[in-house]
């Protein structure tokens, strides 16, 4: 029983309903978390019923019924515990020209002899197979969505700029400049012929809807499917999207078909007649668990078959005849034809041919597959619920019958050219315990030539000095557990707030623990072309979660390889991906292809051993149950995994990140009101709930992080995403009150930080050769935590930002283009 902020045990008189306390406090219990080990740990009465033997304190305790005292059971168990080899794999931050990671929306022509795609914001078409990839046009505008026009004249697309977007149409021979089909600017994505190439349909929204929503996933608010003539013209409502996408076309000229929760569904050009044809859905995970519907399904053009994404794999399905309601088909226990066409993954896929040629992409890669080699699976004899939980999905056929096209676009890695000295400074290395009072660090270009005292190393000529007396350079912050999901997704958006907040709040590096989309990756690229300022962007991709089942080491190996391979990433993340064996399954196949698998932890702290025991490289999230003990600490330490607590989103009780809104200053702050829409930051800080300070268990896990560090583990930091920027000081903040020393929790946030995502040999601290990420700071952190905001400069690979509005102080001097939000406010707002 809770009792203000402890837990203590009650005693019943079960013959005379008798309730008082019998001891108080005990430890806490697990009654905010999902008690995967029960609220509190077993209990038992002796045989007399005059003591319960019950654990408290790190111990085995004999509890007196009558009293309530109690003594210690002396137990002390010899455990040796063989540890699986921990997965860490040190890399190199690429350097030479930026390889685009993902080719967007592509598509092949009607001929079958071109290939159209958007990459790093551009559109190409290129000759299939062996041709080299050519832009359509050389402008600035950031092209999108590529879509045929039937005769294979025309490419359709979609732009994008802070001043919204448009429909485009481009002649394919080359002669005229792409032409607006759209005069109105809005945000426009899904661009698609009718079949007798007259109008182009497309989804349409507002552009502060676009710019003013939340977050980065699903459809914008207020889609409306549209269509426009040809030759241009106004859109014209056909349907409110009600979250329904992707509009393709079978033969007929006045039916639009859509996918969204409703299943696949088409309508007619006045909105009418709307129908459900077919809705799919992926293995369930558990009894009573809703079974997962399909990313994406997209009918043949001649209505016989579909495509249907699930759980990142592509399946071809035979459509049931039209008549009575529209069939769900569980591709696990299907009562159709169904067929796996891949085995690695797929991010997109189309129908091409004329229905004649299944088409999908996964990373910068193109596939094609007649559909004259697909041979069906025999239907499932029964398709009910426990089969549905029981069978695997239907496997991918053992002989390749696909085409595979590699598709290489390189674009300039951003470097400055030039030599820069900071001088006087207190320097806080992170190579151990250095800290050098008065010092200088020399840059060339975007790497460091050397650090140490003021004087002891000769200025390149030319090189530009910055006296910086009496403030403390540092290593960038390493932020490990980074969500970006403010981003926009698809159609990119280079105003993206995301990445400037946490630059300018010092976050130098970030690592993404699981995208849900691949689409980061283009984002990465771009950061690494200077297109956008922002951390260096590493992320896992999209999780690996239970539902993709794995069956077989093969079948993980095949998984993983679409990281390894396809996305270019050294890290994954193991979500959760199911029992014990297919876990080890996932440490094989990561061992295997030389890449590091990182965990959620679940709030299990039984499954969290394991991915200590067994290899795993990292555990995201806190430890559930405090405090712990010499056990569970040693094990940690001794493993070597990489423990980041994500403090600000604690288990077992209220979220860290309210104890900041509680007592910092988040809405007024002028530093976040530059780098963060207005709408957002409303959202985010105006109303809080509040907690008494006693009750916040961040303090409790922080110093089991604590134990960890003392006994030799690594322990990381991750803002988790809740608020862009100062999360990551947050995390440290509150990383520190439970007994770290501010060097400590400095390492954390930088140098073991570097060595959890494999960067250590370029990031993390300062030495001759790494990579120039660092910060200025006015105030000393190593006196006062909270001095990490201090920030004057912030240096990214080389490049010298003011830290309180990014603008650049070397190389160039130039402030951060205007942002939108900027001028987004009533004039009758309070000044700022």
């Amino acid at each position: 029983t809770r009792y203000e902020t402890e837990t203590g045990l009650r005693l019943r008189d079960l013959s005379t309903g008798e309730d008082r306390w019998l001891k108080y406090p005990i430890q806490r219990d697990d009654q905010e978390s999902r008690a995967t080990r029960d609220v509190l740990p077993s209990y038992a009465f002796t045989p007399d019923s005059k003591e319960l033997v019950v654990f408290f304190g790190g111990k085995i305790n004999r509890l007196q019924v009558a009293t309530g005292e109690s003594r210690v059971v002396p137990f002390l168990a010899h455990v040796s515990l063989d540890l699986g080899q921990h997965l860490k794999f040190e890399s190199k931050v690429d350097q030479g020209p930026v390889k685009a990671r993902l080719t967007q929306e592509p598509a092949i022509s009607p001929d079958g002899k071109r290939l159209a795609f958007s990459a790093l914001t551009h559109l190409y078409v290129m000759n299939i197979p062996g041709g080299t990839p050519a832009r359509i046009s050389q402008t600035d505008t950031r092209e999108y969505e590529p879509a045929w026009s039937p005769d294979g004249d025309y490419l359709a697309y979609v732009s994008w700029s802070p001043s919204g977007g448009r429909v485009w149409k481009w002649s394919t021979s080359g002669r005229f400049q792409p032409q607006m089909v759209t005069q109105t600017p809005g945000y426009y994505q899904n661009p698609v012929w009718t079949p007798d190439g007259s109008k182009i349909v497309a989804l349409r929204t507002s552009i502060s809807n676009r710019q003013e929503a939340l977050g980065g996933f699903g459809d914008q608010a207020g889609m409306d499917v549209v269509w426009i003539p040809k030759e241009g013209g106004e859109p014209r409502l056909i349907v409110p999207s009600r979250g329904a996408g992707k509009p393709h076309f079978t033969t007929e000229n006045d039916r639009v078909y859509v996918y969204g929760r409703q299943g696949l569904q088409s309508f007619r050009f006045d909105g009418t007649d709307r129908r459900t044809h077919l809705k799919v859905v992926g293995k369930s995970q558990g009894p009573g668990e809703e079974p997962p519907p399909a990313t994406d399904v997209r009918m043949s053009p001649n209505g016989h078959q579909a495509l249907a994404l699930v759980v990142n794999q592509l399946y071809l399905i035979d459509v049931p005849s039209a008549g009575g309601e529209a069939p769900t088909v569980n591709i696990a226990t299907p009562s159709v034809p169904i067929k796996r066409l891949t085995d690695i993954g797929a991010d997109s896929f189309n129908w091409a041919d004329g229905g004649k040629t299944i088409t999908w992409s996964l990373g910068s890669s193109f596939f094609r597959q007649p559909l004259s080699t697909v041979v069906f699976d025999t239907p499932a004899e029964s398709s009910n619920t426990e089969g549905a939980q029981a069978a695997p999905p239907p496997k991918a056929p053992a002989e390749k019958k696909y085409e595979e096209f590699a598709v290489d676009i390189e674009a300039p890695r951003a470097t400055p050219q030039g030599s820069i000295v900071l001088q006087g400074a207190r320097i806080i290395t992170m190579v151990g315990d250095e800290v050098i009072p008065d010092g200088e660090v020399v840059i060339t270009d975007n790497r460091i030539v050397s650090v140490g005292k003021r004087g002891t190393a000769k200025a390149p000529a030319g090189a530009k000095v910055i006296d910086v007396k009496g403030a403390t350079v540092m290593p960038g912050i390493v932020d490990v557990h980074a969500h970006w999901t403010e981003i926009r997704r698809n159609v990119l958006d280079l105003d993206s707030w995301p990445f400037l907040a946490n630059l300018a709040f010092g976050v130098t590096t970030g690592r993404d623990p699981q995208t849900s989309r691949p689409d980061t990756f283009a984002y990465q690229d771009l950061i690494d072309m200077g297109e956008l300022p922002g951390p260096r962007a590493f992320s896992t991709g999209p999780g690996i979660f239970s539902d993709t089942d794995f069956q077989s080491l093969d079948e993980a190996r095949n998984v993983v390889s679409r990281y390894k391979k396809y996305y270019r990433t050294n890290t994954v993340k193991s979500y959760v991906v199911g029992n014990r064996k297919q876990r080890e399954w996932m440490v094989m196949a990561c061992l295997e292809n030389g890449i590091m698998p990182t965990t959620e932890g679940a709030l299990d702290l039984k499954l969290d051993l394991t991915h200590a025991i067994d290899g795993f490289s990292g555990n995201e999230h806190a430890l559930p149950i405090v405090p712990l003990y010499k056990d569970v600490v040693e094990t940690y330490a001794k493993s070597g995994i990489f423990y980041t607590p994500t403090l600000l989103v604690a288990y077992g009780g209220p979220w860290a990140e309210n104890y900041f809104y509680e007592t910092t200053e988040v809405h007024d702050d002028p530093k976040m009101r530059r780098f963060m829409p207005h709408n957002v930051l409303d959202a985010k800080s105006l109303r809080r709930p509040w907690f008494r300070k006693e009750e916040h268990v961040f303090p409790k896990l922080a110093a089991s992080a604590a134990k960890v560090v003392h006994d030799g583990g690594k322990v990381c930091i991750g803002g988790h995403g809740q608020i862009q920027g100062i999360q990551c000081h947050w995390e440290m903040w509150a990383l520190q009150s439970g007994g770290l020393s501010n060097h400590e929790v400095l390492r954390a946030a930088t140098r073991d930080g570097a060595e959890a995502i494999g960067y250590l040999q370029d990031l993390g601290t300062l030495e001759s050769g790494k990579l120039a990420d660092l910060l200025v700071l006015n105030k000393d952190p190593l006196q006062d935590i909270r001095n990490t905001t201090s920030l004057r400069y912030v240096m990214k690979n080389g490049v010298l930002y003011e830290a309180d509005t990014l603008n650049e102080v070397w190389p160039h001097e130039k402030p951060l283009p205007e942002m939108w939000w900027w001028k987004d406010k009533p004039q009758t707002s309070r000044p700022q």
